[in-house]
C-alpha cells in the first residue's frame, strides 16, 4: 500500500512539474484578462461538472471571500453551479446542457470573464457557456487535460493540465485557480 501511495504522489508531482514549463505563460495571460476584468468593473463567472463543480465553487469562494486577507473587499465572482432550484428546473424543463449558457445570457456583460472547468474538454454545457460568453463579448478560459477535447482553441485562453489522468488533471485545476485567484487578489490589494 506504501508504494501505490507512494507512486500516486510522485505522479501527481511529475504533472506539476511538467505544468511548470508548458502552462505558464497561459496562466500569466488568463490571469491578465481576470484582473483587467475587476479592474474594469467585471465578475468572475465560473462552471464546471462534478468535481469541475466543486471546484468553480470553490475558486468564486476565494475571490468573494479572500484568499490572504478578509479584510478586504469582495472581489465579485459567482458559479453557476450553485443555483439548484434554476439547475433543476431548467433541466427538467428544457435541457441540461444551456444549464450554464442561460445563466451567461442573463448575468454576463460585457467586461466579465467566463472561467470554465471540464478535465476532458467535452462537456457539452461548459462548451455552451463559452460559446454564449463570446457571444455577449465576455473574455473566456477554460481549464481542461492534455487534449482539451472539443475545448482546445475554443476559448481566448485554454489551459491544458499535461495528463489524460482525471484525477490528475483536478489536481492541476485546482492548483491553477488557486494561483489565479491568487494573482487577482494581489492586483486587487494594490
Amino acid at each position: 500500500m506504501k508504494e501505490k501511495i507512494k507512486k500516486q504522489i510522485l505522479e501527481s508531482s511529475a504533472v506539476k512539474e511538467n505544468m511548470a514549463d508548458i502552462c505558464v505563460m497561459d496562466m500569466e495571460a488568463a490571469a491578465k484578462i481576470m484582473i483587467g476584468s475587476i479592474k474594469n468593473g467585471g465578475k468572475i463567472l465560473w462552471c464546471g461538472n462534478g468535481g469541475s463543480a466543486a471546484d468553480a465553487q470553490h475558486l468564486a469562494t476565494e475571490l468573494m471571500g479572500g484568499m490572504i486577507s478578509h479584510d478586504r473587499k469582495p472581489i465579485p465572482s459567482i458559479a453557476l453551479t450553485t443555483d439548484t432550484s434554476f439547475l433543476t428546473s431548467w433541466a427538467n424543463d428544457t435541457d441540461f446542457e444551456s444549464i450554464f449558457s442561460r445563466q451567461v445570457q442573463g448575468l454576463g456583460c460585457e467586461d466579465d470573464v467566463l472561467v470554465g472547468i471540464s478535465t476532458s474538454g467535452n462537456s457539452q454545457n461548459v462548451i455552451a457557456a463559452v460559446k454564449q460568453a463570446k457571444y455577449k463579448e465576455l473574455k473566456t478560459i477554460v481549464f481542461t487535460g492534455k487534449l482539451g477535447g472539443r475545448m482546445a482553441g475554443l476559448a481566448d485562453v485554454t489551459i491544458h493540465v499535461p495528463s489524460e489522468d482525471t484525477q490528475r488533471i483536478q489536481e492541476g485545476h485546482i492548483m491553477i485557480g488557486q494561483i489565479l485567484c491568487g494573482l487577482v487578489e494581489d492586483a486587487h490589494m494594490d
